[in-house]
C-alpha cells in the first residue's frame, strides 16, 4: 500500500479501514487529502483481497469540513489550493470525480467518530451506508461562509433525508446531533462511541461476503435507478444486469449452496482494472 501524508490506511480482514489524520485541525480537509482519499480507494479497488472500506477520523472529530487556511483563505487572496481546483467541481482537483469514483467503487461505509461539517459531511453522502457515533455531530454549514453545498449534496442529501428537511438543515446551517440525524434518515445507525469503527467494519466485512460483481451491479442500480421516475428504464437496467447474474458462477454457486444445505464459497474476487 502506498504511503500518505494526511491519511492512515491498514487492512482488517476483507476491508480497508482508512483514517483521516489531521487530527490537531480536526482532520480538516485540503485538496492534497482527497487526491489521497481517492488514491487510497482506487488502490483498494485494484486489490482482490479487498471487499468494502471504511472511512473514519482520527481524535475527537470526523472531518471538521475543508481547512478555512488552506482552501478559503487562499482561494480569497487569488491563489489556488492545490491542483487546479478552479477548474475541478466542488473545490476538489481537477479531474476527480468524488461522486462517480464512490459510486463506482467497492461497497463504502463511513464511521463518524465526531464532527461531520460541511466537506465532512457532503464527501460521504455518496458512500453505501453511514455509521455515526453517539457524539457524531453534523452540519451542512455553507450558508455560514457564503457558500452553496457541493459534490451533488443538494441531490444526494434530499435523496436521503426528503426536500422539507433538506432545506430546513442546508438553509439554517443548524448542527444535528446523532440521535437528530438517524431520526432524519441522516444515518443508518447510531452506536457507542468507542464502538463506532468495529461496527462500521464488521458490517463492511458482512457486505464484503458477498460476491463482488454483485455488490457492484447493486451499487450501480440503486444510483442509477433510485432518481428515475420512468419504471420501464428502471427494469430495463435491472432486467440486463439480471441476465448477467444468471450466467454468473456466482449465482451457480449459491444456489447449490442452498441446495446443498452449506455455505457458498464465491470465486475468488478479480481485481479492478478500472
Amino acid at each position: 500500500m502506498s504511503s500518505y501524508d494526511t491519511i492512515v490506511v491498514e487492512t482488517r480482514g476483507e476491508v480497508r479501514l482508512v483514517t483521516l489524520n489531521r487530527p490537531e485541525k480536526l482532520n480538516a480537509w485540503t485538496p492534497h487529502m482527497a487526491e489521497e482519499l481517492a488514491d487510497a480507494i482506487r488502490e483498494a479497488d485494484g486489490a482482490a483481497d479487498i471487499g468494502a472500506l471504511v472511512l473514519t477520523g482520527s481524535g475527537k472529530g470526523f472531518c471538521a469540513g475543508a481547512d478555512m487556511e488552506d482552501t478559503f483563505a487562499k482561494r480569497i487572496a487569488g491563489e489556488d489550493p492545490g491542483s487546479d481546483t478552479a477548474s475541478g467541481q466542488g473545490g476538489m482537483p481537477a479531474g476527480l470525480d468524488w461522486v462517480a469514483l464512490c459510486r463506482a467503487a467497492k461497497p463504502l461505509v463511513a464511521a463518524v467518530n465526531g464532527a461531520a461539517v460541511g466537506i465532512g459531511l457532503t464527501m460521504i453522502l455518496p458512500f453505501d451506508v453511514i455509521v455515526a457515533s453517539a457524539r457524531a455531530r453534523f452540519a451542512m454549514g455553507f450558508i455560514k461562509v457564503g457558500l452553496v453545498p457541493e459534490l451533488a449534496s443538494t441531490h444526494l442529501l434530499v435523496q436521503r433525508i426528503g426536500l422539507g428537511r433538506a432545506s430546513e438543515f442546508a438553509l439554517s446551517g443548524d448542527l444535528w446531533t446523532a440521535d437528530e440525524a438517524v431520526a432524519a434518515g441522516l444515518v443508518e445507525r447510531v452506536v457507542e462511541p468507542e464502538t463506532v469503527v468495529d461496527q462500521a467494519v464488521a458490517l463492511a466485512s458482512r457486505i464484503a461476503a458477498n460476491p463482488s460483481p454483485q455488490l457492484r451491479w447493486t451499487k450501480q442500480l440503486l444510483a442509477r435507478n433510485s432518481a428515475d421516475g420512468d419504471l420501464q428504464a428502471v427494469q430495463a437496467r435491472e432486467s440486463e444486469l439480471l441476465r448477467l447474474c444468471w450466467a454468473s458462477p456466482e449465482h451457480a454457486e449459491a444456489v447449490a449452496a442452498f441446495i446443498e444445505k452449506r455455505p457458498a464459497v464465491f470465486p475468488p474476487r478479480p481485481a479492478s482494472t478500472g
